[in-house]
């Protein structure tokens, strides 16, 4: 019994210390001998900085799923919200509908959804509202065939705002879930 005690311990001890050290992996960057300057060109408008960089960034890129009808929503990379909601609006169809037929065609795309909100509420609050929104997102994906396998939720809650104010304009910015390419994202040139 005391030998079985001292194998298990160094195993559940490395166990404990690997969950604490998982985090999100980091953005793919671009490898040596490729050029930045010819990197895919996305709309970064309302991303946060490494959201941004992120979708600048990453290389390996696929046209298979992109269309000249769909290509203007896989640009856009942000699902914003009203105040204290999770439901997807209307105007967000589209540019999902676009991501998710984009990921069914890309078995090996990879995507992190990104839930925020506003600087109002608390933090945990603020935390569990990002969560339902990026489950939101996750959910009209998955239904529209994209594989759970391809998708991850995460939420900031209000620690990530875009806009820094602190008025309707700002707070309406903050109310969102950025779609970011974690592997083969769109080729939109």
């Amino acid at each position: 019994m005391k030998a079985v005690q001292l194998l298990v311990l160094p195993v559940l001890a490395t166990a404990l210390v690997m969950t604490g050290c998982a985090s999100r992996k980091p953005a793919a960057e671009i490898q040596a001998g490729q050029n930045p300057s010819e990197a895919t060109t996305v709309n970064t408008e309302g991303l946060s900085e490494d959201a941004a960089l992120n979708a600048q960034n990453l290389a390996g890129a696929s046209s298979k799923g992109v269309t000249a009808a769909n290509k203007a929503f896989l640009a856009k990379r942000v699902v914003h919200f009203d105040y204290d909601s999770s439901e997807l609006s209307n105007e967000d169809y589209q540019t999902l509908q676009a991501h998710a037929q984009f990921l069914v065609a890309n078995a090996n795309s990879k995507v992190a959804l990104t839930g925020h909100t506003d600087e109002r509420g608390t933090r945990e609050y603020n935390m569990a509202l990002g969560e339902r929104r990026a489950k939101a997102v996750e959910s009209f994906l998955i239904t529209n065939g994209v594989a759970a396998t391809q998708l991850e939720a995460v939420s900031y809650g209000k620690e990530m705002p875009i806009n820094a104010g602190h008025d309707e304009n700002a707070w309406k910015e903050n109310r969102r879930v950025e779609i970011n390419y974690e592997a083969v994202p769109p080729l939109l040139k």
